[in-house]
Formats: C-alpha cells, sequence, structure tokens
C-alpha cells in the first residue's frame, strides 16, 4: 500500500548557523493505539504512522505532541474501546487508532481501524484506517459453526497490514507494523490489537500484530480473563476482550502510545535541541515519548 515507506532520504541541505534558512530533517510520527472492545471484543487499530522529510526553519521552534493510547471501556456491553489521541510534529499529524468493538457492534474509524465484535445476526465490519498512515480493523462473524458460541472478534488494523478477519475458532490477529530504521535499530512501530474469545474453550484468541500490538483475551473455562495492553511509544492497538459466563465477560486492554522521532546529519554546522538527544552513526537523533518543542538554535 505504501512501498518505500521504511526508505529514509539521505540528503540533508548543509547550512550555517543563520536565522532563516531552511535544513531538512527526517521524521518519524506515531499516534496512540486505539483500545480493545470488551466481552468478544475486537482489536484496538494501531495509531497512524506517517514517515518522510521535512523543512525547518532554524530559529522556529515546532511542537511535538505525543498521543495517548486509548482508554479500554469500564462496561462490558456496550464496550466500544476508547480511540487514541493524535501525535503531532509541526505539520505533520498522525491519526490515533481507532478502537475496537464489543459484540454485536462495530469497529471504530482511526489511523488504523478496530475490529468489530463478534456478532449473532451479521457480520460487524472493522472500522477504516487513514490512507497514507493505515488499515482497516477485521470483520466480527456470527456462529462460525465451531461447536456452538463461535462468534469470534477481528483484529484491529495496522500500518503494514489490514486487521485479520474472523474465522472458524479463530479470533482475527492485530495487522502487522511498518519497520523503521530512523533510531539505527530496526524497530517495528503501529501493530494492531487481537481480537478476543467467544464463549468456547476451543475457539483461540487473535496475537496482537508485530509492531507493539496486545493479543486479545483467550477463555479457558469460565469467566474474565486478561487481555494484553499495546506495547507503550509503539502506537500499538489493544488486545480484545473475551465473553466467558453470562456477567464473567472481559474488558479490552488500552492501547500504547505514540512516539516522534526526528534525525539528521551530523555534519551539519547546527544542532537540534528538544527531547532525548543521541548520536548514532552519522545522524543526530531526537527521540520524543513525551510532549515537548523542537528548534535548530540560531
Amino acid at each position: 500500500m505504501r512501498g518505500g515507506r521504511t526508505k529514509v532520504s539521505q540528503y540533508v541541505q548543509r547550512t550555517s548557523a543563520q536565522t532563516g534558512v531552511v535544513p531538512m530533517v527526517e521524521y518519524l510520527v506515531v499516534a496512540g493505539g486505539g483500545a480493545g472492545g470488551a466481552a468478544t471484543g475486537g482489536g484496538g487499530g494501531a495509531g497512524g504512522m506517517r514517515v518522510g522529510s521535512l523543512s525547518v526553519t532554524v530559529g522556529t521552534s515546532y511542537t511535538v505532541t505525543i498521543g495517548a493510547g486509548g482508554t479500554a471501556s469500564g462496561t462490558t456491553n456496550p464496550g466500544l474501546g476508547g480511540n487514541g489521541s493524535n501525535s503531532v510534529f509541526s505539520s505533520i499529524t498522525s491519526t490515533g487508532g481507532g478502537g475496537g468493538n464489543s459484540f454485536n457492534d462495530v469497529g471504530a474509524n482511526g489511523g488504523s481501524g478496530g475490529g468489530g465484535g463478534g456478532a449473532s445476526a451479521s457480520n460487524k465490519a472493522g472500522g477504516t484506517g487513514v490512507s497514507g498512515e493505515g488499515n482497516a480493523g477485521g470483520t466480527g462473524k456470527i456462529d462460525q459453526g465451531g461447536g456452538g458460541f463461535d462468534r469470534p472478534p477481528g483484529g484491529g488494523g495496522g500500518a503494514g497490514a489490514v486487521g485479520a478477519d474472523a474465522a472458524q475458532l479463530k479470533a482475527g490477529n492485530g495487522g502487522v507494523g511498518l519497520l523503521s530504521l530512523i533510531t539505527g535499530t530496526g524497530t517495528y512501530y503501529s501493530g494492531g490489537g487481537g481480537g478476543g474469545t467467544d464463549r468456547n474453550n476451543n475457539q483461540i484468541k487473535g496475537d496482537g500484530g508485530l509492531g507493539g500490538g496486545g493479543a486479545g483475551a483467550q477463555t479457558v473455562g469460565d469467566g474474565a480473563k486478561t487481555a494484553t495492553a499495546g506495547t507503550g511509544n509503539t502506537g500499538g492497538g489493544g488486545g480484545g476482550g473475551n465473553a466467558g459466563t453470562p456477567g464473567g465477560e472481559g474488558f479490552g486492554a488500552n492501547g500504547g502510545s505514540g512516539i516522534v522521532v526526528v534525525r539528521y546529519p551530523i555534519g551539519m554546522a547546527i544542532n537540534g535541541v528538544g527531547g532525548t538527544v543521541t548520536t548514532v552513526g552519522s545522524y543526530r537523533v531526537h527521540t520524543y515519548t513525551s510532549t515537548g518543542t523542537f528548534s535548530f538554535l540560531a
């Protein structure tokens, strides 16, 4: 869908320490992931992921906002997971992931869409993703014939792939994220959350997508089980809750927070300030896990 999104520009304009000159920086902007739905809940959609290069002006301060992960619902029916919050660097905004939904409800739209909940009468679609940032969530299904209570939910979408649709005795897996090399270490971001299981001990939970997606809750015997939250500072979606017994439905899990990374060659005549600054090979890297600012000082 977005071939070359892991490719980073090698060109940066050489500048002097003069206000008004315009250097180029590379960026990674990942939004917060959506929370998983409760009670046969779809997985949360991953936070939107954007990469590229941007001109910045020396002496100008640019806002950096880190999106929080979505918060899981405190009720099970309805039990829509909350959307993640947007992350921002200058003019670049990545969209928070969509929440997964509970039984008989569709997933929420977002950077990547949340998974649809398991269903009794008609399949429930996953939410849509934002073009250039993520993908749609998977579809939750009506009974798939796996021995009763086989109504699995869909997985949350990831930056690299759609969330998986439910299948017989299998909740949808979260969509895989995308690899970034901007920090000097290959890291996957924006994986979708996996769906939780129905009231069927043979149904298998959905796994979280590579890139911080959390796994869904697995029904083993009666009662609510624990879904896995999206990993912090990856934009991963949270896992969906299981059904358990009536009155023992499980909650979904929270989405993971986002991250912003900015880098440029060490050979530039000026240095930036803001975030946690490291030197990796021939690059200076600014990593933000909380809100702040970035600037090249005049």
